[in-house]
């Protein structure tokens, strides 16, 4: 595929759509949202974190959730497993299919975005984590 900047909500669709689709095959992340989300329930995740990139992207108010919350379940989920090379995967993996796929100033916001979501996450998760797994 030839690279393109990040124009519309298909554009999105097709960065999350490739980039999970990283995630499900990689060996050190993929397990968590494997055992996550169901087989029968990634088309409408895609959908939902499509409306959660286009909102951040191009401004637009489609996305309705709460990622915090969202994150913290899935790390009290995982015995509070999840830490900081997690969200460096993640980065990763995002960095990579953006610089596959796509290039211009919303591929670039697409990757600052990321950054500072991954870090608030991280911070927040690792703040509400309880304090005998924070050392």
């Amino acid at each position: 595929m030839d690279k393109k900047e990040i124009e519309n909500r298909e554009d999105v669709y097709l960065l999350v759509a490739t980039f999970y689709d990283k995630i499900k095959e990689d060996d050190f992340i993929g397990p968590i949202f494997l055992k996550r989300i169901p087989a029968d329930a990634w088309e409408s995740h895609l959908q939902k974190l499509t409306d959660f990139w286009e909102s951040n992207l191009f401004f637009v108010r489609k996305f309705k959730g709460n990622p915090m919350k969202a994150h913290k379940d899935v790390d009290k989920d995982f015995d509070y497993s999840i830490y900081q090379e997690h969200f460096g995967r993640w980065l990763q993996l995002w960095f990579e299919t953006l610089d596959e796929n796509f290039y211009g100033a919303k591929a670039n916001d697409a990757k600052e975005r990321a950054r500072n979501i991954a870090s608030t996450l991280f911070f927040r998760m690792f703040d509400a984590k309880p304090k005998e797994t924070n050392s």
